[in-house]
């Protein structure tokens, strides 16, 4: 009797793992590869909607008889607006499921970017831009949420990277698309083009992708059917998830991509004012034309750094008997954080400052690409590791994440402008490398210390058992 009891207790944990690992079998690897391709694309969604509009800002501000400040001001809206839609789209996703925010996002894309295409006015640009820059927004959350449905921990890692590497896309080819057509056609012709691209998403979503959402864990599936309303979607606080925002551990992760992705801002943003001022470049086509050596750092770095991530937590939980310790993915963003990030923005704000011609024109070119690989370096990891760490609420944590992010770039990029106009450009440079080096500490802080941070508030961490 005895024996047989012990028998169960061995046996019952073998089941639960053999249930959980089959939540991972339910899709095929060739579609587990569609589906990624598809969130990837609805990822770099939001990134295209900023990348081309930036090269745009000079004849923008000009057809619209405005200047370049204020039409930057559109940049910092639609961050602010992305971070509300990002919140609404993860918390409407965890009661409906992700197919569905992909279905009312794309449609409002496509509304957006054919009242930015149409502006007459600043006030005009501003209200489509924010809807437009809602609809693109649940791209990143929801996406990030749909790779932690499919891919289990160890694999984890490498998909975010695969990811990262597609959305990051944006910075390598919107700011030259955008550049080339405003500088060939018109500013408007890219806004018409975005708003196509959301209604052919939109119908690829409505035909080809599944609902990755664990079965029977949806709000809706564990709801009462008689309390849903029957005409409208149920009112559900999106404003939750920042309470997630409350653990040490994620706060610290956080605010080192903060400060680490203001870097690329700070370089990125004022590029047509700064490189392109200094070294007399005016088509718009070239200016986006500079951008590509930072996407394609981000390119390379994002992959690279995911798949190096997976190795280091396979490495690790080894190392300790099959322990499994979250905060070791986080070694992988050290490189990035200590060496290429911060010096590489502070490079490019003294070579633009002090190194003219072909040369300086050249190592800022080098700069960016750096930049753009060391960015991923702490980016790509650290999304894997809040979707580890949070796995049952992964596209809400990633969304309260980016929500806080994104509104505090919108306030930082307001400011970058004024700050190169006031202090010049290698000033501002260095002051993003410093708070790109105070992400270091904080990354290296939740590294060292993570299982202390953990218990100071448990926020609903998940365990190596339901990951």
């Amino acid at each position: 009797m005895t024996n047989t009891h012990g028998d169960d207790s061995e046996a019952t944990p073998l089941l639960a793992h053999i249930k959980h690992e089959d939540v991972y079998r339910r899709f095929e690897p060739s579609q587990k590869r569609v589906i990624l391709a598809i969130v990837s694309t609805t990822g770099l969604l939001p990134l295209f909607v900023s990348g081309t509009f930036v090269p745009s800002i000079p004849q923008i501000a000009k057809d619209l008889n405005s200047n370049g400040t204020v039409v930057s001001w559109a940049v910092s809206l639609s961050i602010m607006a992305s971070s509300l839609g990002s919140l609404l789209g993860a918390t409407y996703s965890g009661f409906y499921g992700r197919r569905p925010i992909y279905l009312v996002g794309t449609p409002l894309l496509f509304i957006g970017s054919m009242g930015v295409a149409l502006a007459q006015n600043i006030p005009q640009l501003m209200i489509w831009r924010f809807v437009q820059a809602i609809g693109a927004s649940p791209g990143l959350a929801v996406g990030s949420g749909v790779i932690g449905d499919i891919y289990k921990l160890e694999e984890r890692g490498g998909a975010m990277g695969i990811f990262f590497a597609a959305v990051l896309l944006g910075p390598a080819l919107a700011p030259l698309a955008g550049g080339f057509a405003a500088h060939y056609f018109s500013w408007r012709i890219m806004q018409f083009w975005l708003g196509i691209t959301g209604l052919v998403v939109f119908f690829i979503v409505l035909f080809i992708l599944p609902e990755t959402f664990h079965p029977g864990e949806r709000g809706v599936e564990k709801a009462d059917p008689a309390s849903l309303p029957k005409w409208r979607p149920v009112f559900l606080n999106f404003l939750e998830p920042l309470w997630i925002m409350r653990s040490p551990n994620l706060m610290a992760v956080i605010l080192a991509g903060l400060f680490t992705l203001m870097t690329d801002y700070v370089l990125l943003v004022p590029i047509a004012y700064t490189i392109g001022a200094k070294y007399n470049i005016t088509n718009e086509a070239l200016i986006g034309a500079c951008f590509l050596p930072c996407g394609l750092g981000n390119m390379i770095g994002a992959p690279l750094a995911g798949s190096i991530s997976d190795k280091v937590v396979i490495y690790y939980r080894k190392s300790r008997g099959g322990e499994w310790y979250p905060e070791d993915r986080l070694r992988t963003t050290l490189i990035g954080g200590l060496i290429f990030v911060p010096l590489s923005v502070l490079m490019s704000g003294l070579l633009t400052t002090y190194v003219p011609g072909k040369l300086g024109l050249a190592l800022n070119l080098v700069c960016l690409f750096i930049n753009g690989l060391g960015v991923d370096f702490v980016l790509s990891p650290s999304a894997a590791y809040i979707v580890d760490l949070m796995h049952s609420r992964s596209a809400e944590a990633m969304a309260a994440g980016n929500g806080f992010r994104s509104f505090m770039m919108a306030i930082g990029i307001a400011c970058i402008l004024p700050m190169i106009n006031t202090y010049g450009v290698a000033v501002t440079d260095a002051i993003a490398a410093v708070f790109a080096w105070i992400g270091f500490i904080l990354l290296w802080v939740t590294i060292r210390y993570g299982d202390r941070l953990r218990a100071v508030v448990d926020v609903g961490f998940s365990t190596a058992d339901n990951n």
